[in-house]
This record gives C-alpha cells, structure tokens and sequence, in this order.
C-alpha cells in the first residue's frame, strides 16, 4: 500500500472506529502542498475531516513526521494558538502504508494565492497582518512545561541544531552544486547569537499556513512539520523570508498576495512583533539570512521529490525551473544579509 496514497477502505473503516462518520469517504488532495500531502475527506453526510500524510516515495531521514505534527496541534488544543481539532494518529502500517494523521475541519480561507488575497478588502488585509503577529506572539509566550512539549526537543542550540539539519538535509536531496550554501552555513555558525530564549518556533509561520477568517482573525495555525523548540526571532525572520519586499521583481507565492494594498510591510511586521514582545530587532538580519538560507535548502528537497513525482497528481500550475531558481535567489539573498558574496 505504500505505492498509493490512499487505501480508501482501510481508512473508512479507522475513521469510522473513532468518529461517527458515515461511509463511502470521497478523498480530495489539496493542491499547493510542497511537502506532506493534504486530503479533505468528506463523508456520505457532507460532513469534513483533512488527513495528513507523507508524499510518496523514499523520504529523508527525521523528515514528514506525522506523529510529530499531531503531537503539536493536540497539545496546543488549550492554548491561545488557534489549531484544529484532532481526530487521531494512525501508526499502522497496514491501514494506508505509511503514517497518517486525521483532523476535524477547519473553516476558514487559505490565503494561498494573490487572487484569493483580493477577496478581502485593505482594511481586512491590515487586521490579517495584525492577527497573524498577535497569533506568533501568542505561541511564543506558550509555557511549553504547561502544554507538556518540554521534552519537544533540546532547549539549547537552536541555530547549531538547524544548520546542520539542514546541511545534511541539502546534501542527500541536491540536485546541483550551489558553493554559496556552504559559504552562508559557515558564516552563520561563525556568527551564532547568544543568549537567545527558548520557545515553540513553528519553522514554518506564514500566511499561507494560516487558515484566516473572513473578517480578518486567524482560524487555525497549519503545517507543524518543521516545528521544535528554538528561537522566537527565527520565526519572525521565517515569516518576512515571505513577505514581499521593496523593488522585488516579479515576486511569488506568499510575497506576491502580500503587495496588495492594505499588507503592511516587512519592517512595519517586525516592528509589531517587537514591540508586543519587548525585544530587540538588532539581529534581526542575521535570522532573515538564516531564514533564506533554510527556505533554499528546504526547497531543493520540494525541487527533488517533485522531479521524482512524490507529490502525486495536484491540480495546479508548477513550473520546475521557475521553482529550481528560487532556489539559488534565496542562497544570494542570505549572503547579501550576511554580507558576503
């Protein structure tokens, strides 16, 4: 069962064990995920679930781990943090191949594109990105003793830990030598912060993983696959890294919603997140080089498995070259925020 993403039967019948779902299931992917792959499942009544699973495929050691991200959500279900309510974690190899997680859900938008963007209106656009610091700001005052993610991951050595996750990450699923992303791992590991808090870092904080209320309000906080424990300020850096930024030419995904009117800046971001959370954005660029620098490696590896068609059929437009150089503008952004070439 490991050569098909979903076994349709065996998973009605776990779901069905734990909910009062009614059968035949109808599984639909949603098309955008660059990492695990994402269902909505609806049953006979209309009624919604989402499952997570890995893509298909070899997978990198540590990577797409399922109990990991429904350990987070479920954990956080008390929190401040909005997150959808789990159904369970299968483990059971023999249900659909692979590990796979259930969750009621959420209603909301996904404002995943610039045309899902323009549905809202500037003033709604603002209070997005007011609720969206608000949100970050709330996850990273969790007491993670409280919510019982202390043992989650080392409390130390956040940046050290990443740098080489992510190095040996960039090595097993390159397809090209790029040398700067060498350059930019040395000059960041020389260059390491001190004295930097321990918090939940979500890994992957942006926009487009955020499932937003019409009126503004963030409904649910998604994709927990990269999250640890860490520093706070790198999840800042992670969220501007998607942001656009002045004179971008041409800019994607996330950076392109967000040149509609009514999105603040990255600047006017950073300084809500400072100011809410009394800190200090003296080091900021070193943690937006950081930022750029994981996103490239992160997004050779989406690069490779889409090479490789682990991602399955997704009903949308992707242009594998255009993706593959994104690649490499993230690399010489890092250095220009370093300032080495």
């Amino acid at each position: 069962m490991a050569d098909q993403p979903i076994n349709a039967e065996a998973i009605t019948r776990w779901l069905q064990e734990r909910t009062d779902a009614d059968g035949p299931l109808t599984f639909e992917l949603i098309a955008g995920g660059r990492s695990n792959m994402t269902y909505t499942v609806t049953d006979a009544t209309g009624r919604k679930f989402v499952l997570r699973r890995p893509p298909m495929g070899p997978l990198l050691p540590s990577a797409h781990d399922m109990a990991r991200e429904h350990r987070l959500m479920h954990a956080l279900r008390d929190s401040p943090v909005p997150v959808p309510l789990m159904v369970g974690l299968c483990q059971d190899e023999s249900v659909n191949g692979r590990d796979f997680y259930m969750m009621h859900f959420l209603d909301g938008i996904v404002v995943r594109d610039i045309e899902v963007g323009r549905e809202f209106t500037p003033e709604t656009r603002t209070r997005m990105c007011h609720e969206l610091i608000d949100t970050l700001c709330a996850l990273h005052r969790v007491d993670i003793d409280e919510v019982g993610l202390g043992d989650l991951a080392k409390r130390s050595g956040y940046i050290e830990r990443q740098l080489k996750r992510w190095s040996g990450q960039w090595e097993q699923s390159k397809t090209r030598e790029i040398p700067l992303i060498d350059r930019v791992r040395d000059t960041l590991a020389d260059r390491l912060p001190t004295d930097a808090p321990t918090t939940i870092a979500h890994g992957d904080y942006r926009l487009s993983n955020c499932m937003m209320d019409r009126e503004g309000p963030v409904a649910g906080v998604l994709d927990w696959e990269l999250c640890t424990l860490g520093d706070p300020m790198a999840d800042l850096a992670g969220l501007l890294g998607y942001w656009s930024r002045p004179g971008e030419e041409d800019p994607k995904g996330d950076a392109e919603t967000t040149t509609l009117d009514g999105f603040l800046s990255q600047d006017e971001l950073a300084g809500l997140y400072a100011e809410e959370m009394s800190v200090s954005l003296d080091a900021v660029d070193y943690y937006r080089a950081f930022a750029s620098w994981r996103l490239a490696c992160i997004g050779e590896g989406v690069y490779a498995r889409y090479l490789n068609g682990q991602q399955g059929e997704q009903d949308e437009e992707f242009d594998l070259d255009e993706y593959r150089d994104t690649v490499s503008n993230r690399v010489e952004l890092a250095a220009g925020y370093l300032g080495i070439s």
